[in-house]
């Protein structure tokens, strides 16, 4: 698989609605224009997801904003890993057509989603991204409180994908991850209070734009950590688009990307919490996962329907950077997912 990096700053689309350049950046070089979309509204996809994780204390938050066109979905999940629980809130708005008002970019702005069933807010300025989450209906009428800040240095690499579909060009992934961001803050859910605090506690944000085909399948997988006190991290995932230009795979460590070119994701999809294997096709990436919670999910709303199996475990093996350096793994705690989606 080619992997041709884009350095040069420019507008994702052009007048005709593909992508300028196809392939992987290790920042946002593409300018995102809603108004260029050659689609109607109900196809436009655009989301904000964040992931938070304490390696050490056993728990961790993921918040989801996103715009699907005929619908917006809100989600926040509480992960308890030591009893192997999770908790679910969502909410829906019908009909939202873009309503949300994303921003174009991930360095700024506001992203809003509240009802009377939860508020979510993501403020960004600069490297500095405040997450808010206030909700009086969770966990069987429980308050829950979110108020956790991510420190994201400016100067580190992050993943930054634009690609199409061959079944139609003007179809398109948008996405970039930031991984390795420390957190500090609490959530609170009921009387009990949760701590998250920067030196084992890291978030990862998932920002995605997009004009999306209807039938959609993906893994995905993430870690944020350390190893002998740098920030170690990886992203990895396939399944839609054609990634002929470029995979999103990459190894963060402290601070630079390192390219991946393939990776595979072996899995039983009838028992998900079975160990899983990651192996790459050049040997840079060779993983055990040890699952411990399947946060499931099935959602279906007329002609939309999302199944979701996101595994949280731990991983252990070796990754190999661009320079050669060998790095063994013990039990970093992350996620992989098996995603099935008409949207």
């Amino acid at each position: 698989m080619a992997q041709h990096e884009v350095v040069v700053s420019q507008e994702l689309l052009n007048d005709d609605g593909r992508i300028a350049e196809e392939g992987w950046a290790r920042q946002q070089v593409w300018q995102y224009d809603r108004s260029r979309i050659k689609a109607p509204w109900f196809r436009i996809k655009e989301w904000d997801y964040y992931c938070i994780l304490s390696q050490k204390r056993g728990y961790g938050i993921a918040l989801t904003v996103s715009d699907l066109g005929y619908a917006a979905l809100a989600s926040l999940v509480w992960l308890d890993f030591t009893r192997r629980s999770f908790e679910p809130l969502d909410s829906i708005k019908l009909l939202t057509r873009g309503s949300i008002k994303f921003p174009p970019s991930s360095s700024s702005g506001e992203v809003k989603y509240e009802d009377a069933k939860v508020c979510i807010r993501y403020q960004t300025d600069g490297g500095e991204r405040h997450i808010e989450a206030s909700s009086s209906r969770f966990a069987g009428g429980q308050t829950l409180q979110c108020d956790l800040t991510l420190q994201q240095d400016l100067r580190a690499d992050t993943m930054v994908i634009a690609t199409s579909w061959k079944e139609n060009r003007r179809a398109f992934y948008y996405n970039q991850k930031i991984n390795c961001m420390p957190a500090r803050g609490m959530v609170s859910i009921g009387d009990k209070i949760y701590a998250f605090e920067p030196d084992d506690s890291f978030g990862v944000l998932d920002w995605g734009r997009g004009y999306w085909l209807y039938r959609n399948r993906w893994y995905w997988g993430s870690v944020s950590g350390l190893y002998e006190g740098k920030p170690i991290g990886w992203n990895i995932g396939y399944g839609f688009t054609d990634r002929t230009p470029a995979s999103e795979n990459v190894i963060f460590y402290d601070g630079k990307a390192n390219k991946l070119d393939e990776v595979v994701f072996h899995l039983n999809e009838n028992n998900y919490l079975e160990p899983w294997k990651f192996t790459s096709n050049d040997g840079r990436f060779e993983m055990d996962f040890e699952p411990i919670l399947d946060r499931h999910s099935a959602m279906k709303l007329g002609i939309i329907a999302s199944i979701q199996n996101q595994i949280f475990g731990y991983y252990s093996g070796t990754l190999v950077l661009d320079d050669g350096k060998k790095i063994s793994i013990d039990r970093l705690l992350g996620f992989a997912e098996d995603v099935r989606n008409r949207w």
